[in-house]
């Protein structure tokens, strides 16, 4: 029986590595096209969101473009959303980094540094370990490693904080480096960087996503 078509949207706000995520979804199955006004956004079946850099600019940055009305709806709406590196951590209430800035507030939680004697920004490979049964890490082995460029991670609170996804062990500190809440999914790490097991996980969100617009 044939699949049904996904339109995939990468949202270009100016604070993404865009080439490279784009680059994953389109081997992943998953053809995106790039977005930089909202209206070329709109009626996507899933919107992807990356993010790097410093939280109070990438925030000020994705505020300025327009597209947060649309975002809100769309997860509101519980169509598929995947949020990457800092577009993780704008889903949250707000961070360590820039205090005075306010993330989105969609996930409780807050972005904190890291702690202890490690050297920040962490910067390349680190394990997973999964939790729960989220679709993006179905057949994903305890211990596979996927990319990292951060110095902060999320500290989720409530149902976000038992949400399934995997985590991570960076020094002395343990958190959350990937969860799925309905049809919201985000990443710590760089699945678009994290060579099979990204393409794993990418094509996991694939087929979760054909599997939501097909209901």
């Amino acid at each position: 029986m044939p699949q049904p078509a996904v339109r995939t949207v990468v949202i270009d706000y100016g604070a993404g590595n865009l080439h490279s995520i784009a680059r994953a979804l389109s081997r992943a199955g998953l053809a995106p096209s790039v977005a930089t006004r909202p209206s070329e956004a709109r009626g996507a079946d899933l919107l992807v969101l990356p993010g790097q850099g410093r939280f109070g600019q990438v925030a000020e940055m994705f505020a300025r473009s327009g597209f947060e009305p649309l975002v809100r709806e769309h997860i509101a709406a519980d169509r598929p959303f995947l949020g990457v590196c800092v577009g993780l951590q704008l889903m949250c209430n707000g961070s360590e980094e820039d205090p005075q800035v306010p993330g989105l507030g969609i996930v409780p939680g807050t972005v904190k540094r890291f702690r202890g004697r490690v050297r920040v920004p962490q910067m390349g490979w680190n394990t997973l370990m999964p939790n729960g049964d989220s679709p993006l890490l179905r057949g994903v082995p305890p211990g596979s490693y996927v990319y990292y460029a951060n110095s902060y991670h999320a500290v989720l609170a409530g149902d976000a904080a038992l949400a399934p996804g995997a985590e991570t062990t960076y020094g002395e500190t343990t958190f959350k480096s990937a969860f799925t809440l309905g049809n919201l999914h985000a990443t710590q790490f760089h699945p678009e960087k994290s060579q099979a097991v990204g393409w794993r996980i990418l094509s996991n969100l694939r087929r979760s996503v054909v599997a939501a617009v097909a209901r």
